[in-house]
């Protein structure tokens, strides 16, 4: 290495030309060379980059989902006990929170006692019926018979009236005869050319033509009479007729109090199910299999059906819903193998497309944007993609993970 003299005082510096070193030599040009070999490296990186993403599609944006059901009660009431706790696995169908039942019991029990009234009420109004289509049948017969039994009855006595009536001329003629025969019985008398006894004869005939006579105009009275009685049977028998006639109103009658006591029945039989829906809604029960979570019920409270209690999560069936650019949908299809990595475990998962959401994010929120208004701003929009994983190698995934997700498209 060379040594470099000190400089005297007395002797001034010597001045380099431009170009020439302070040995002599021109300096060597290093930039364009470390130029070039950084853009040889940019190329590469930038190649290996394209090469490594061809054929990829990858997102950030990305969280582990599951399914989630929010529990809350059916009906209002006090809460009596609290049977899990929070992060608790639990069944489908295990009973979660039980209210106070003593309301439903006592609604169950006045259902019951509605029903069996009904029920009563129906069954009278089925004999009724059966008795109505009976004696109305019974009735409409007898109406009948006494239609011909007063038909016959005026034909009777039309006979007898005819009858009295001969036999009234029959006295009346034997009654002018007798008459005759004693006046000439009394007249020969006088001039002593008959005897005491044939006058006594004559007399004696003579009254008992009065007496046939007198017999002869009852009869035809009572004929008469029963004439008249006939008429007024015969008219009565007609009216008890036409009565019997409706029967049939009386049976269409009858069978609509049985439709109302059935309906009745039908509807006290709903009340009773209610009722007891009511009481099986004082055990809140899982609807599905899962882990307990976010319990907010206490014993004591009172709940309604607006209020969630807890919400039970399913951890055996999770998914991914990686939100990708809509510029990243064009080779994206159902089936392909998709490489995930959770951040809370080292090492990825394996899965697959499982299905592209109909819309994105944005269209399907609670504000969707309007772009009618003239303020349109173009922004890159997200797709949902369902992602199932097919591997999870043991690592149980809980909603709200974040992963990152790569899309093989080829």
């Amino acid at each position: 290495m060379a040594t470099v003299s000190p400089i005297r005082e007395d002797q001034a510096p010597v001045q380099a030309e431009p170009g020439i070193t302070a040995s002599g030599k021109p300096p060597r040009r290093r930039a364009p060379l470390v130029f070039g070999g950084l853009l040889v490296v940019a190329a590469g990186v930038a190649g290996y980059i394209y090469f490594h993403r061809l054929g990829k599609e990858s997102t950030d944006d990305a969280q582990v989902e599951a399914h989630a059901s929010s529990v809350a009660a059916r009906i209002s009431g006090q809460v009596k006990r609290v049977l899990v706790t929070d992060n608790q696995e639990v069944k489908a169908g295990d009973v979660l929170v039980e209210l106070d039942d003593r309301d439903q019991q006592v609604k169950v029990i006045a259902a019951t006692a509605d029903l069996s009234a009904a029920t009563a009420q129906l069954r009278m109004a089925e004999t009724q019926l059966a008795l109505t289509d009976k004696t109305a049948k019974a009735n409409l017969t007898v109406a009948q018979g006494a239609i011909s039994q007063a038909a016959a009855l005026t034909g009777s006595t039309a006979a007898q009236i005819d009858q009295a009536k001969a036999d009234v001329a029959a006295a009346t003629s034997r009654k002018q005869l007798t008459k005759a025969d004693r006046e000439r019985a009394e007249k020969l008398k006088a001039t002593g050319a008959t005897t005491q006894a044939e006058i006594d004869m004559r007399v004696a005939a003579d009254t008992q033509a009065d007496a046939a006579l007198a017999e002869a105009n009852a009869r035809l009275a009572s004929a008469l009479a029963n004439r008249s009685n006939s008429a007024g049977s015969e008219v009565s028998a007609r009216g008890r007729l036409l009565a019997a006639q409706t029967v049939d109103e009386q049976v269409e009658a009858a069978k609509a109090q049985v439709a109302l006591a059935q309906a009745k029945v039908q509807q006290n039989q709903a009340a009773l199910d209610r009722a007891k829906l009511e009481l099986e809604y004082t055990k809140i029960k899982a609807e599905m299999a899962g882990n307990v979570t976010k319990r907010n019920v206490e014993p004591g409270q009172l709940v309604s059906p607006d209020r969630a209690l807890m919400a039970i999560v399913d951890l055996n069936d999770t998914w991914v819903v990686a939100n990708l650019k809509e510029t990243q949908l064009a080779d994206v299809k159902p089936g392909q193998k998709v490489e995930v990595d959770v951040d809370t475990f080292d090492g990825g998962l394996e899965g697959h497309v499982d299905s592209i959401a109909a819309g994105t994010g944005s269209r399907f929120s609670l504000l969707p944007p309007e772009n009618a208004t003239g303020n349109f701003i173009k922004v890159t929009q997200r797709v949902p993609v369902k992602i199932k994983i097919d591997d999870r190698r043991g690592k149980l995934l809980r909603p709200g993970m974040s992963a990152d997700v790569i899309v093989h498209t080829r």
